[in-house]
């Protein structure tokens, strides 16, 4: 019998498509887009957003700090996730129809792109360097029980939005695909091994 520490990607990895994710549902908001479009793609990011800075201050953060708690990135990387909170919750209460909608999200992307950078080039690396191969997919087995608590109360929610926030584009088609080819290449690899 497998355990999930096996089969699921480590907590770096799954950092990095998190990020992946986001970025991906930005490049399809365009300010041109249907009032509808827009709420629905804003809402994904959003719930994304959310439940990975959850995810990192439960799961990811304590383990760094431990390791390397004076590290500035890790300092500062849960007053950046408050940030990103009052900015989502500014942008829920903003109409998708008002232009500070527009503005509002390319704001919120400015923060989220300074911090993935900055978890991209300096955490995820560091804790690659401190962490062997089994604790980093431990960690990513915590995270992904943890993921799906966290998800159970919004599936319906986030399935809706995706759909319409995605609907017709060639990039969510690719990106999907591509996504269900890593996670059945990163799956049989774990069997595998």
């Amino acid at each position: 019998m497998f355990s999930l520490n096996k089969l699921s990607p480590s907590v770096t990895d799954m950092i990095r498509f998190d990020h992946s994710h986001v970025l991906v549902t930005f490049h399809q908001y365009t300010n041109a887009a249907r009032a509808s479009v827009k709420k629905a793609l804003a809402e994904t990011i959003c719930d994304a957003l959310e439940i990975h800075a959850t995810l990192e201050e439960e799961v990811f953060y304590p383990v760094l700090r431990r390791l390397n708690g004076a590290e500035p990135v890790n300092q500062k990387s849960e007053p950046e996730h408050d940030e990103m909170r009052r900015l989502i919750a500014e942008l829920r209460a903003t109409a998708p129809t008002d232009r500070r909608h527009d503005q509002l999200l390319h704001e919120l992307m400015r923060d989220v792109m300074h911090h993935v950078a900055d978890e991209e080039t300096v955490l995820l690396p560091e804790a690659e360097r401190m962490l062997d191969k089994d604790r980093l997919n431990e960690l990513g087995a915590h995270m992904t029980r943890r993921r799906l608590e966290l998800l159970k109360p919004k599936v319906g929610k986030i399935a809706a939005n995706t759909a319409l926030g995605f609907s017709g584009s060639t990039t969510a088609i690719v990106v999907g695909l591509a996504s269900a080819l890593l996670a059945a290449r990163v799956v049989s690899k774990k069997v595998a091994a």
